[in-house]
């Protein structure tokens, strides 16, 4: 008999107790986010100027920072209610930090889509004039040109390395 293996919820995240704590917490956010939007204006500069391969070095990178980041956001968000009462200015600071965080955030995930955009209007035009110069020029008993059938596309083949 096959026994399905339970899956661990995470376990939840311990809110602040005292004034330093959450003083802590919020400089470990802050230098979290700060290295991570170094980190993403690195990315979009590389991007902008087409160095992909050097871009997608910096992914091992990104991901152990959007660990930490997540981490601490979910331990902000835990510690909420306290911070609220104890260190109001403290969390109005991170709140505000954390509003040009996803400002920053939104002009990377922009200049990545364009740059997705970019490169898939380049295939798109590749495939369609290897399939204009493949396709046999045939002609209907009208004299109108004839519309090729599916067997006579040729496909082609992107290699994602770079």
């Amino acid at each position: 008999m096959m026994q399905m293996q339970r899956q661990q919820a995470p376990a939840p995240a311990q809110s602040v107790a005292s004034p330093n704590d959450a003083r802590q917490l919020a400089n470990a956010l802050t230098q979290v986010m700060n290295d991570l939007l170094a980190l993403i204006e690195r990315e979009t500069e590389l991007v902008r100027a087409g160095k992909i391969p050097e871009a997608m070095k910096l992914e091992p990178q990104k991901n152990e920072l959007t660990k930490r980041y997540i981490g601490a956001i979910t331990l902000v968000r835990a510690s909420q209610p306290y911070m609220a009462k104890a260190t109001p200015d403290l969390l109005g600071a991170l709140h505000r930090h954390h509003e040009v965080f996803r400002a920053m955030l939104q002009v990377n995930l922009t200049v990545l889509a364009t740059a997705h955009a970019v490169s898939e209007g380049i295939v798109r035009g590749v495939n369609a004039e290897v399939q204009r110069r493949n396709i046999p020029q045939t002609y209907t008993a009208a004299g109108t040109r004839a519309t090729p059938g599916s067997r006579n596309l040729t496909p082609i083949a992107v290699s994602r390395s770079l």
